[in-house]
């Protein structure tokens, strides 16, 4: 009984393997749809993240960006890429295979004509005979300058034209300048020094003693000696490298010496640089002469030595040229002494300046760019207001200031005891001799033809490098 009541209300289902099961299917379908939209969402979740991450931190990301480019740049500059070249050394002349290190291009060695516009018409700013001339030109045999100096008498330790004051010397004072290479100038000496007396004139004018430096050896003196017209430069303290001259004529080069003042800190520095002094004493076409104990802690003024006392180093040399060792010379000598002082009937030729016409407006120049200290430039410029230096732009028609890089000169007494003037100023005030120039010129009233050229034809006669290095100043 109780069996039959369960058959009875029991349900029957009835499943055939036939037909198809639309349930089963559709739940795998649903699972399999759900499935990929848990793969959607997964993979739209992490681009979210990444997106949010990106504005986030983009700041960031762009400053390592140019950080790494910065460092990348660097890292280019500091590594110089060199080449193996066969070329003329510009420093030794001579012609090796080596491996050249690529430097930024500059104006060396450039010949190119330098001009300017005369009347509408454009000229060269230093017009030289052409080269056939050149190569026959010598010096003037018959050319005696009128002089009204006739002899220049130079005070040292054995020869006092006059009494020093009282003051003991000191080789490395820091008190006062002058020492045993100069003498000791008073202000009544330095006065009397302007005023020509007669035909000889007497003053200080370097190598007061024996005791005070500037040693060259026997050899080289001797071969300064034999020097009849020079171009002359120097390079003291590990200064400025040795840049040869280019444009010469053959003529030049038999006629004329070139000499480049070097001290033992400048030749140790350049043999490291590899510029090797040759056994002749020759790097290329300058003879070196090596300095001992100069007579300056201040290297300036050790290079105002070679550079304003040319007639007191080459005793028989009647011409000289000096170039800054800033400077590539890039005329002909004997040209250049043709052009600038033969043809105008002139005994010396230095630039004008580039910038200025006043010295007062200089003085204040040199304390802005740091050349000298505002007191030592106080003291110069009293003493001249003193002595009543005018604030005219040009004296005797000539412009006030110059640019003293290139010197040419004939040494007659004039020019000479012109240089020793010059020579005492910046021993006594500043190195800086665009200040003394044309206190020296305006005082030196007896002083006749100068040829104050142009900045152009300055640019003419030289490459301008600028200085390289610093002179590293005498601790002794």
């Amino acid at each position: 009984m109780s069996s039959s009541s369960m058959l009875n209300n029991s349900v029957s289902i009835t499943v055939s393997d036939d037909e198809p099961d639309e349930f089963v299917n559709k739940l795998r379908a649903r699972a399999r749809r759900k499935r990929k939209k848990i793969g959607l969402r997964g993979k739209t979740s992490f681009s979210h993240i990444v997106l949010k991450k990106l504005l986030r931190w983009w700041p960031f990301l762009l400053f390592l960006l140019a950080a790494g480019l910065l460092i990348f740049e660097a890292s280019r500059i500091g590594r110089r890429p060199s080449s193996v070249v066969k070329s003329s050394n510009p420093v030794t002349g001579n012609k090796t295979n080596k491996v050249v290190e690529k430097k930024p291009p500059t104006n060396l060695n450039r010949l190119d004509l330098v001009t300017h516009v005369v009347h509408g018409v454009r000229e060269p700013c230093l017009k030289l005979l052409p080269t056939e001339e050149l190569e026959h030109l010598d010096f003037p045999m018959d050319k005696v300058p009128a002089d009204p100096i006739k002899r220049v008498v130079y005070i040292t330790e054995a020869n006092p034209a006059s009494v020093d004051d009282g003051m003991s010397f000191e080789q490395h004072s820091g008190a006062s300048r002058f020492n045993l290479f100069t003498g000791n100038q008073s202000l009544k000496q330095r006065d009397e020094s302007f005023k020509v007396k007669g035909v000889d004139a007497s003053i200080h004018c370097g190598f007061y003693s024996d005791k005070g430096g500037f040693r060259i050896s026997v050899e080289d003196r001797s071969y300064m000696e034999s020097c009849k017209a020079v171009v002359s430069t120097c390079a003291f303290g590990g200064g400025d490298d040795l840049y040869q001259p280019i444009g010469m004529s053959e003529s030049s080069l038999k006629k004329v010496c070139f000499v480049a003042f070097w001290d033992e800190i400048t030749l140790a520095s350049q043999e490291a640089d590899g510029h090797k002094v040759g056994d002749d004493r020759y790097i290329g076409k300058w003879r070196i002469i090596l300095v001992k104990n100069l007579p300056f802690t201040d290297q300036r003024l050790n290079g105002k030595i070679p550079k304003m006392l040319a007639h007191r180093l080459f005793p028989n040399s009647r011409y000289s040229i000096w170039v800054d060792s800033k400077s590539q010379l890039r005329r002909d000598p004997l040209g250049v002494l043709e052009t600038l002082l033969w043809r105008s009937n002139s005994v010396l030729a230095i630039s004008e300046h580039g910038a200025r016409s006043s010295v007062y407006d200089e003085a204040k120049a040199v304390v802005k760019k740091n050349k000298a200290t505002p007191e030592e430039v106080a003291v110069q410029i009293a003493q001249y207001r003193q002595d009543g230096l005018p604030e005219d732009k040009r004296f005797n028609g000539k412009k006030a200031l110059s640019e003293a890089s290139i010197i040419v000169r004939e040494h007659t007494p004039s020019t000479n005891l012109l240089m020793c003037l010059w020579f005492n100023e910046v021993v006594r005030f500043t190195s800086r001799d665009q200040l003394s120039f044309p206190y020296v010129l305006w005082r030196f009233k007896e002083f006749r033809n100068i040829n104050m050229f142009p900045v152009c034809t300055r640019k003419d006669l030289v490459n301008s490098m600028g200085h390289i290095r610093k002179a590293k100043p005498l601790t002794s």
